[in-house]
C-alpha cells in the first residue's frame, strides 16, 4: 500500500516541480521587466524577416544540440540504442535537468533511463561516466581557448561586486571541474583501482561518513566502468568528443542567434558566445530547478551591454528560456507520464 501511494504521488511531485520552475523564471522576468519597463520597447522593437529567421536559426541550433547528444548516446552504447531509444533517453535526461537543481541534473538518473531501454546496469553506469567525462573535458579545454581571445575584464566586467564574485566562483568551479575530470580520466583509463581505494578511504572520514555507501558505490562503479568502456580505441573517444563539442557549441550559439535577432550590436559575437560559459557555471550552482530565476537574472547582467534599452535584454532572455528550457518542460510533460506508467516497478523500487 505504501509503495502504491508513493508511486501515485510521483506525477504530483513532477507537476509541482514544473510549476515551481516556470513560476520562478517568470517571476524574475516579470519583476525585472516591471522595474526597467520602457514604453519605447514597443515602438522600436520590430519583428522583421531577419528577426524571424534568426529565431528559427536559434531553434535549429537547439535541435542541433540534441542531435549531438543523441548521436553520442548511440555511439557510446555501441549502437545498441536505436535512434528512437536515444531520443527518448535524451528527452528524459533533459526533462530531469529542467525540474531539478542543476547540481543534480539529468545525468544522475541516466543509468535508470538506459537500463529501461535494455542496457545492462554495468554498461549503463559506464555510459554515465563516459558522458560525464566528455562534458567536463569540453569545459576544461574550452576555457583556456576562450581566455586566449578574450580578456578577463571584458569577459566578466570589473565594475560591480557581483562581477568580482561571479569571477571568483567561476574559477573555483573550473578548478573543481578540472580535478573531477582528472579523477574520471584516471578512473576510466589509467588506474581505476587507485581511485576506488582513495574513494573508499575518503568515505571513512567523519565529515563524509554519512555518504559512505554512496562513495563506495561510486568507486566500485568507476572500476566496473573502466573495464567496460575505458579500453575503447582513441578513434571512438575522438568521435564521441566531437559529438559532445557539437552539442555544447550548438547550445551556446543559440544566444548568438537571438542577439542577431534582437540586438543592434553585431560585432561582439565571440564575447557573447564566451559569456555562455559563465551562465552555465551559475546554473550549476543554482539551487532552483533548472536554474530558474538565476539564469534569467544573470542573462540580464551579462548581456545588457548588447542592448540600448534594458527591456529588450529581458525580452531576449525570455525567448532564450523558451527555446532552451520551457520547450523541454513541455516535451517532458508529454513523455514522462507514459514512461512512469510503463516503468512502475522501477519507480516503486527507487522511491
Amino acid at each position: 500500500m505504501l509503495e502504491s501511494d508513493n508511486t501515485q504521488t510521483k506525477p504530483i511531485q513532477t507537476t509541482i516541480y514544473i510549476l515551481l520552475s516556470i513560476s520562478i523564471g517568470l517571476a524574475v522576468i516579470g519583476y525585472l521587466f516591471r522595474k526597467e519597463f520602457d514604453p519605447r520597447i514597443f515602438s522600436e522593437a520590430t519583428f522583421s524577416a531577419k528577426t524571424v529567421a534568426c529565431i528559427f536559426a536559434a531553434v535549429l541550433l537547439m535541435l542541433g544540440r540534441d542531435l549531438g547528444l543523441i548521436w553520442r548516446y548511440r555511439k557510446i552504447s555501441g549502437n545498441l540504442l536505436s535512434w528512437k531509444q536515444a531520443i527518448r533517453v535524451n528527452i528524459l535526461c533533459e526533462f530531469t535537468s529542467a525540474v531539478t537543481p542543476s547540481a543534480v541534473g539529468g545525468s544522475s538518473l541516466i543509468v535508470i533511463f538506459l537500463n529501461k531501454e535494455g542496457i545492462n546496469a554495468g554498461s549503463s553506469t559506464a555510459m554515465m561516466f563516459a558522458c560525464l567525462f566528455l562534458d567536463e573535458l569540453f569545459f576544461v579545454i574550452s576555457i583556456p581557448i576562450i581566455l586566449i581571445g578574450i580578456s578577463i575584464p571584458e569577459l566578466f566586467g570589473t565594475t560591480t561586486v557581483l562581477s568580482q564574485g561571479i569571477m571568483n566562483l567561476f574559477f573555483l568551479v573550473y578548478t573543481l571541474i578540472t580535478i573531477w575530470t582528472l579523477v574520471l580520466y584516471i578512473g576510466l583509463f589509467r588506474k581505476p583501482e587507485w581511485i576506488g581505494r582513495i574513494l573508499t578511504k575518503l568515505s571513512t572520514l567523519k565529515i563524509l561518513k554519512r555518504w559512505k555507501r554512496q562513495i563506495s558505490e561510486l568507486g566500485d562503479n568507476l572500476v566496473t566502468s573502466s573495464h567496460t568502456i575505458g579500453k575503447k580505441p582513441f578513434r571512438f573517444w575522438l568521435s564521441a568528443f566531437g559529438a559532445t563539442a557539437f552539442s555544447w557549441i550548438s547550445r551556446y550559439l543559440v544566444v548568438n542567434a537571438l542577439l542577431l535577432a534582437f540586438s543592434p550590436v553585431i560585432g561582439k559575437q565571440l564575447l557573447a558566445f564566451a559569456r555562455q560559459f559563465i551562465l552555465w557555471i551559475v546554473m550549476i550552482v543554482s539551487p532552483t530547478p533548472g536554474g530558474s530565476g538565476f539564469s534569467e537574472y544573470m542573462f540580464r547582467e551579462y548581456y545588457a551591454d548588447f542592448f540600448p534599452m534594458a527591456g529588450m535584454v529581458l525580452v531576449t532572455a525570455f525567448v532564450w528560456r523558451l527555446i532552451t528550457y520551457y520547450l523541454y518542460l513541455t516535451i517532458g510533460i508529454c513523455v514522462i507520464p507514459g514512461w512512469i506508467k510503463k516503468n512502475k516497478a522501477t519507480i516503486k523500487e527507487k522511491v
